[in-house]
Order: structure tokens, then sequence, then C-alpha cells
């Protein structure tokens, strides 16, 4: 992968929540990290170094960018569940009175009439006992007595089971209401021991942030100081190795110009002594010339000289010495 590749800068924005933060709703956004993460710079180099912390930097961005929205959205979705909650309780606590109150009419009426039997009950017998003869024995008169009694009893039976009844109901409806009551504060508990956990996990999460942060920032600190130090002595070489080409430079022009002098001095003293021979060899073939003008041609040395002169600077016609 080129080490051009940049991740794109992430924002999450409020209407994406709902179909980001499901399951599997951030794989666009590992795959993309992921791809970024494949890159392997060259870790020999200065540069592929640089590179490497620059895309842990962007992984640790893009996390950050992600994440926060999220934790915000599942903030605001607890806040939406407490109203729902709270409204739901009120609710079942009012169709509970409600339902009671229903009731009521109906429990007090099934009580009152079971005291209406009973009573009515109570007056057959009493009719029944007025009818019967004076003539009656004692025993019958006694039994009257005691159906009487009985007939009492259960009247004052009714009585209690129906004041029963009632207070049974009022202490279910109580204890309904203590329950609901105890729920709400049981949730409440719940509900601050969570918040106490969240908070106290986004302080573990801000410790580690920050641990994490201290931490890179003291490796960025030694590998910061590292690259100074590599840059400082890739600088001295630097300086090291132009100085070795100045010197080698001016060594090699140096030797040009000392060549090219020893050169030109060979030149002119090969020069020289070619101009110096050849004025010898001139002089030798003038002199044999000389001598043969005078052996000869009878010539004294002067007109010898004389007539050789005249011969080497051209003034005579058609003759001239090789030389």
């Amino acid at each position: 992968m080129s080490e051009t590749t940049e991740l794109a800068v992430l924002e999450i924005k409020p209407e994406q929540a709902p179909t980001l933060y499901v399951a599997n709703g951030l794989d666009a956004y590992l795959d993309q990290i992921r791809e970024l993460a494949a890159e392997v710079p060259d870790v020999t180099t200065k540069k592929g170094r640089d590179r490497i912390g620059s895309l842990a930097r962007m992984v640790g961005s893009s996390k950050k960018a992600i994440e926060e929205p999220g934790r915000a959205y599942l903030k605001q979705l607890k806040e939406a569940v407490k109203p729902a909650e709270e409204e739901l309780r009120r609710f079942t606590r009012e169709c509970d009175t409600i339902r009671d109150k229903i009731l009521a009419p109906r429990t007090e009426w099934d009580a009152e009439q079971d005291r209406i039997a009973a009573e009515e009950q109570m007056n057959a017998w009493h009719t029944e006992a007025l009818e019967m003869n004076a003539a009656h024995d004692k025993a019958a008169a006694e039994k009257f007595e005691s159906d009487h009694e009985l007939a009492l009893l259960m009247n004052k039976d009714f009585d209690r089971e129906r004041e029963e009844a009632r207070a049974e109901a009022e202490r279910q409806r109580i204890a309904h209401e203590d329950e609901i009551k105890r729920q709400a504060i049981e949730q409440e508990r719940i509900e601050a021991e969570q918040k106490q956990q969240r908070e106290r996990d986004e302080a573990a999460r801000r410790e580690r942030e920050l641990q994490d942060r201290a931490e890179q920032e003291k490796r960025d600190r030694i590998a910061n100081e590292q690259r100074l130090e590599r840059e400082k002595q890739e600088a001295i070489e630097e300086e090291q190795r132009k100085a070795r080409e100045q010197a080698d430079r001016i060594k090699r022009e140096n030797d040009a110009k000392e060549a090219a002098r020893l050169a030109e001095e060979k030149r002119i003293a090969d020069e020289n002594a070619r101009r110096a021979a050849n004025v010898q060899h001139r002089k030798n073939i003038n002199n044999q010339a000389k001598a043969n003008l005078i052996a000869s041609a009878g010539l004294t040395e002067e007109q010898a000289i004389a007539v050789i002169t005249a011969i080497a600077k051209g003034e005579v016609t058609a003759i001239r010495i090789t030389y």
C-alpha cells in the first residue's frame, strides 16, 4: 500500500447514530481502519518510522471520533428510558387503584347480601318462635332460644367476615402500594448503582486515556529526541561528506593544475630542445657548406659565410639549403 494512503476524516452525525450503533453497524469504519493498518512502512528509514507514528495516531483519532458520539447516543437512550419506566410505574399504580375502586362496590355488596341473608334467616326463626304455641314444652322454647342465639352469632360472623374482607382488601392494597414503592426504590437503587458504575467506568476510561496519552507523549518525546539526534548526526556526516568532497575537488583541481604546469614546462623544454637541436642542425649544415665552398670554390671564410647567408635568406635564385 502506498505511504500516501490517508484515512478520511470520520464524523458521526446525530441522525446516523440509530443505524450505526447496532450489531455490525461499524464494520465499514473498521474495514477502512484495517485497510489503513495494512500499510507496512520501512522501519529502517526515518520517513518510515515517522509514517508508523502517523498511522497509529490516525487510528487513535478514528477510534475517538467513533466512540464519543456512540457514548453520547447511549447516554441519550438511557435518559430516554427513564421517563418511560416512571410512566409505566405510575400507570400500573393507577390501574391497581382503579381496579380496587371498581371491585369495592361488589365486595361491599356481597358482604351486605351475606348480612341480609343472615338477618332474614334470623327473622324467620324469630317469627317461627312467635307462632309457636305457648303450650310448647320447655324444650321447644329452649330450642328456639338456642336457634335465636345461633342466628345472632351467625350475623356477627357475617359482619366479622365482611370487615375482615374489607380489611384484607385494604391490606392487599397497602401491600401492593408498598411493593410498588419498594420496586421503585429498588429500581432507583439499581439505576444509582449503574450510574455510579458508569461513572467509575468512565473515570477509569479517562484515566486509561490519560495514561495512554502520557505514555504516548513520552514515546513521542523519546522518538523526537532520537530523531533530533539522528538528524544532528546526519547533518554532521553530511558536512563531513561535503568537506571531503570539497577537499577531493580541490586536490583534483590542484593535481590538474600541477599536471598542466608540468606538461607546459615539458612542452616548453621540448620546444626549446627542438629549437636548439634545429639551430645546431642548421649550424652544422651551414658549417659543412661553408667548408665545402672554401675547399671547392676557393672562397675565403668570409666569402663563404656571405654566400651561405644569402642563400639562407633566399637572395640567390633557384638555390636553397636543405636542412
